[in-house]
């Protein structure tokens, strides 16, 4: 049996937190080649401590490290990932290229740039392979590769709405996806709304909803408390906690009325803080804690009275399948969240609503009773909904395959 192509993947940085393209990416390592391609160039440059602290980590990661440590890959190494002699050894992890980028692709100049940087970075690294690869991406950042680089076929993972995702390059996301969509031998959309999204290019359109690892959420968790959880225990109770991005995303006046109306207790947000309202932040119950490891959100999980998803109703939210609520859901735990086309097919598994004074009186009740019954025997349809099942599908997809 010949082996099957290898996959050059943009999208975010490998490691830096589990989306869903890394999900589905690592259970296709074993057997497939991959290179993974972190990039810049979403968010417009500015002065601000978030750009300052990205555009480090980006030039952490283009110089070489001290130490002993093998450097990430970088385009001036393309022989590491030309493996066309002998066996293919399986990986747990991609070889991860980091090819020096302008911070943007706004204008005519910053896009010339980049094409001539990205395209001398992978022209390199594709022609060393012993077949042409799969290139999947996740942003539409990728348009002006596509014909430029060795390829069997291009494939877009649609994951997001990007053009209206708060503090993105909204114009230029849309303008490249634009230009990406048509090019793209496959499409695959995360949501129905992001397949009708596809759909209005011109461009039809796989879905494939988001997963889940359930042993990775129901395995018995430590009595051990975890170094990043110390701060947890000392927080009054009972704890209603939303894991992720912290941004404009949150409806404030949902967490505003549940803190009202919660007699003790803490809302606590665990995540990376990216510009969120500062009205949030001031709320009297609201605490945060910075990024926690992937491990961690289990033992999170166990202090935890009710899990939220307080969302606004905005066309990035509606767009959007988040990972947490299916996580949520494999905790066991209550879970009370906005409604919005991506929750409310979850409705039997867990309280979806549309008002702040609803959204307080369904955590106030899960606080005292519990998840029901009958949102409990739902969840067991969860368990059609793994990660490596849903890899499995992906693949087919790529490969060209139904």
């Amino acid at each position: 049996m010949s082996e099957p192509a290898p996959l050059i993947v943009f999208s975010d940085d490998w490691g830096r937190h589990p989306s869903s393209c890394q999900h589905l990416i690592s259970k296709l390592l074993p057997h497939r080649r991959v290179t993974w391609v972190n990039t810049i160039g979403t968010r417009p440059p500015g002065l601000n401590w978030n750009t300052v602290t990205r555009g480090l980590g980006k030039l952490r990661q283009w110089l070489p490290q001290s130490g002993g440590r093998k450097p990430p890959v970088s385009e001036k190494q393309p022989h590491v990932l030309s493996q066309t002699q002998g066996a293919y050894a399986p990986r747990s992890e991609p070889l991860v290229l980091n090819p020096k980028m302008w911070p943007s692709f706004r204008s005519r100049f910053a896009r010339g740039l980049n094409r001539r940087l990205l395209t001398r970075a992978l022209a390199r690294v594709a022609d060393a392979m012993p077949a042409p690869p799969v290139v999947i991406t996740t942003l539409p950042l990728t348009a002006d590769l596509v014909g430029r680089v060795r390829a069997a076929r291009w494939v877009y993972y649609c994951v997001d709405d990007f053009s209206v995702w708060p503090g993105l390059d909204g114009r230029t996301m849309r303008d490249m996806e634009a230009e990406l969509v048509p090019k793209a031998d496959v499409a695959i959309a995360v949501s129905e709304t992001l397949q009708a999204h596809l759909a209005k290019m011109g461009k039809p359109s796989h879905l494939l909803t988001h997963g889940v690892d359930l042993d990775f959420w129901r395995a018995p968790v430590s009595g051990d408390t975890p170094v990043s959880l110390r701060d947890v225990d000392a927080l009054p109770k009972p704890l209603v906690v939303y894991w992720g991005v912290i941004d404009r995303r949150t409806d404030v006046a949902f967490v505003k009325a549940l803190g009202g109306a919660m007699p003790d207790g803490t809302i606590l947000f665990a995540g990376p803080q990216d510009a969120p309202d500062p009205a949030l932040l001031r709320l009297p119950r609201v605490r945060t804690l910075p990024p926690l490891p992937f491990a961690d959100l289990p033992a999170l999980a166990a202090r935890t009275a009710v899990l939220i998803a307080p969302y606004a109703d905005l066309p990035v939210t509606r767009a959007m399948q988040p990972l947490k609520l299916k996580e949520y859901i494999a905790t066991g735990k209550p879970v009370v969240v906005r409604k919005l086309p991506a929750t409310a097919e979850w409705a039997d598994c867990v309280d979806v609503v549309e008002t702040p004074e609803a959204f307080a009186r369904a955590v106030l009740t899960r606080l005292r009773e519990g998840v029901p019954e009958d949102q409990q025997r739902a969840r067991a349809r969860l368990a059609g909904e793994g990660w490596s099942a849903k890899a499995e599908q992906f693949e087919r997809w790529v490969d060209g395959v139904g």
